[in-house]
């Protein structure tokens, strides 16, 4: 028996996947030329490396909605990244997409994101109005490209074109500066569409989930919810009697719901648009790959409820901020005082400047350096 080798892979696509997918052997290639591996396609190999960078372990300790000490068994920016890469996998398996380079982009979608969700974004945003702000889409851009030093003959990971594309056109315009490289006027491939939507479904139900178990959400008002009366009738049977057990089936209920929608629009959108290749994805006026009406009108009922119950909750406001508190004040520290940072960042501070250095170390943070990080510099009781 031969080995399943990169050509037989490769031949594996072209037989099963559909006319519109993506095509590991047709890649625009990498920053930086290397041969090919003689077992794995190029998208299975960026998914690969993502995996094993530092960035990626660092996901585990980053928040979500809560910081990582509320509890274990919340969701964590990693495990929020698992659920989206499950999501997308499941629905380009669906469409004969190519699910590595969906799940590639999907693993590498959150990996410039700062500690404490958000909330640590739009803090470091504010900070850094004057030098263009950020944007965890961008500085994901910058960890693959620059931050992550794994190989002698490189910075970066050196992943393929279609996945840094679909990290930096991920959920927003396509006109912007960085975007320069990678053809703003197009649409990205199918896969990386699919990524905007598996997260929106990663998010909503994981914090719904989160914000029950919490207490936060009161289980009568979301039962109330016209997407939550959908799945009960979709369930089709007895709920349990616990809340607990009954917000799991839901749940579960709602995710499926949102998938088939997911995918039954998709595949009608394609038709509508007429596309039959990958370069009739790249030149489409509009996203197919969509929610039906119906669906996104429910959909968006439960973003609100989601948003004025639990992310405006005065529990979480007052996680937020502590948050927003720890995130300036390192900031105004670090910029001051340059010489607080470690070592290794002089170097850095004389190629990039102080600003640039500052916000690749905060960003990098997990939760819990950044909060001990803040104590070493606040506390003078704490050791530095």
């Amino acid at each position: 028996m031969k080995p399943a080798d990169r050509k037989y892979l490769q031949d594996l696509e072209d037989q099963n996947l559909a006319p519109f997918a993506a095509r590991s052997s047709a890649t625009r290639g990498r920053e930086h030329t290397e041969a090919s591996h003689g077992y794995r396609t190029e998208y299975q190999r960026d998914r690969e490396r993502i995996i094993h960078s530092r960035a990626f372990r660092r996901l585990e300790y980053k928040t979500q909605v809560f910081i990582n000490h509320e509890g274990d068994h919340y969701r964590t920016r990693l495990t929020h990244t698992m659920e989206v890469a499950q999501i997308a996998r499941a629905v380009s398996r669906a469409l004969r997409l190519n699910e590595d380079l969906s799940e590639s982009i999907a693993l590498a979608h959150d990996l410039g994101h700062t500690p404490f969700g958000h909330v640590g974004e739009r803090e470091l945003n504010r900070l850094l109005k004057d030098y263009g702000g950020f944007e965890h889409n961008r500085q994901s851009l910058r960890v693959v490209e620059v931050l992550e030093k794994r190989y002698s003959d490189f910075d970066g990971l050196n992943l393929t074109w279609e996945t840094r594309e679909g990290i930096i056109k991920h959920s927003g315009p396509y006109d912007r500066p960085e975007t320069g490289g990678f053809n703003p006027e197009e649409q990205p491939s199918l896969e990386a569409q699919i990524i905007d939507l598996a997260d929106e479904i990663a998010y909503n139900n994981h914090d719904l989930d989160d914000g029950i178990s919490s207490g936060i959400l009161n289980f009568s008002n979301v039962s109330m919810l016209t997407i939550w009366k959908h799945a009960a009738e979709i369930y089709g049977r007895p709920l349990p009697e616990s809340e607990k057990s009954c917000a799991r089936e839901i749940i579960r209920t709602i995710i499926n719901i949102l998938v088939t929608d997911l995918i039954n629009t998709t595949l009608q959108n394609i038709g509508n648009c007429g596309i039959n290749s990958y370069s009739d994805v790249k030149s489409c006026r509009s996203k197919p790959v969509s929610f039906s009406p119906q669906i996104t009108e429910i959909n968006n009922e439960l973003k609100k409820f989601l948003k004025e119950n639990l992310y405006q909750h005065y529990r979480v406001t007052r996680m937020s901020l502590k948050s927003q508190k720890v995130i300036s004040e390192l900031f105004h520290i670090y910029t001051e005082h340059p010489d607080t940072l470690p070592d290794r960042y002089r170097e850095e501070i004389q190629q990039n400047g102080v600003i640039r250095t500052v916000t690749d170390f905060i960003a990098g943070m997990t939760d819990r350096f950044a909060i001990e990080e803040h104590r070493k510099l606040t506390d003078p009781f704490m050791r530095v």
